[in-house]
């Protein structure tokens, strides 16, 4: 699979009218050539492509890397010069997002005469759509860390601190074959609830409390995402009122789903069944993102979004309420668009888990 994606870099090039494009950002580096390292530059022409690193990627490059002849360098900014100056490029496309003001001035500085063009939106195009390779690897991140949710679900309880849940929730995906966590998980419990980005903190669970988790792992350098919210105890009316609303907006949006949508519109499904059952102003983020090599990558679904929905993308769907003083609910899936509509690989089944 890896070995159609040069080719496609290289259209970019073509659209943007540039010589040469350079890419930066290590994530879509290994997306293109399948290099796992970090520390690397790529450099495409219309014909020919040139891999920078340093000694220590050098086997390592040779041995991963398709579509580009690996080179070694000591400095990192001088080998890139020297390059750019042997070629003659007078346009250069790049990422401009992920390149600090101190490295663009200092390359501009060094090559007067290359105008620099940004390249993000083009790249960012590639990655949107996922390939059956793709596919396979998220379909079994996301079951390792499903697996390993359910798996320790059942050990939850009144007295266990939010940080010794996320070890828990992190050695049962290792233990399955994750190769890490795909970021800080979120336990937030009781009135931590209310807090969408709460990662787990020394605060003892408690009976009667709602849970939140939000956790992914790492499997063969792609991420999943997935959030559940349990109960310690049976729910007060409360409760499973904001849950069971938080429950339809997710499915009333998953539903809605199919090639051509707008985000923007997917977003609105959600917003406003949660808005008309009286919680509008307790959900403030957005619908959802995409997943991939990174945890949060486009596609990004929410009122801002001016993206459409194509067959192929995976992204979340994660409505929620915050209430400051109560807590809250969250309910996330992963989901993959199909010809008619979408389905979730990520597997924890969605109603109220009560332990």
């Amino acid at each position: 699979m890896i070995g159609n994606r040069i080719p496609a870099a290289r259209e970019c090039l073509k659209r943007l009218d540039a010589d040469l494009l350079l890419v930066l950002n290590l994530s879509n580096i290994r997306y293109l050539t399948g290099f796992t390292g970090s520390e690397a530059l790529l450099i495409l022409s219309p014909e020919d492509g040139w891999f920078l690193t340093d000694s220590r990627y050098t086997s390592q490059a040779g041995a991963e890397v398709t579509g580009a002849k690996v080179i070694e360098f000591s400095n990192r900014m001088d080998a890139l010069v020297e390059l750019l100056r042997q070629r003659g490029a007078t346009r250069v496309a790049f990422e401009a997002g992920s390149t600090t003001v101190a490295f663009h001035q200092e390359l501009r500085d060094k090559t007067p005469g290359i105008e620099y063009l940004p390249a993000d939106a083009e790249l960012t195009g590639l990655r949107t759509v996922k390939d059956a390779g793709e596919l396979e690897i998220l379909e079994r991140v996301a079951a390792i860390a499903s697996e390993s949710l359910l798996e320790i679900a059942a050990r939850l309880k009144p007295g266990m601190v939010e940080s010794e849940v996320a070890w828990m929730l992190e050695v049962a995906m290792r233990e399955r074959g994750a190769e890490g966590k795909s970021f800080d998980f979120i336990v937030a419990s009781g009135e931590r609830g209310a807090l969408p980005h709460g990662r787990a903190s020394e605060k003892k669970l408690a009976a009667g409390e709602l849970v939140t988790i939000d956790y992914g792992a790492i499997y063969r350098g792609y991420c999943s995402d997935e959030t559940v919210t349990v109960c310690l105890g049976e729910p007060d009316a409360r409760q499973r009122e904001v849950y069971e609303t938080v429950q339809a907006a997710q499915r009333t949006a998953m539903d809605a789903v199919h090639p051509g949508m707008s985000f923007r519109d997917l977003d609105a499904k959600a917003r406003d069944y949660i808005a008309g059952k009286g919680f509008g102003e307790y959900f403030g983020h957005g619908l959802g993102h995409g997943v991939g090599i990174d945890i949060h990558e486009h596609p990004t679904a929410s009122p801002r979004s001016n993206q459409v929905i194509t067959e192929g993308m995976v992204f979340t769907i994660e409505p929620g309420i915050y209430i400051p003083g109560w807590g809250g609910v969250r309910i996330e899936d992963t989901v993959v668009v199909e010809q008619n509509g979408c389905r979730p690989i990520t597997r924890v089944p969605k109603d109220l888990m009560i332990i």
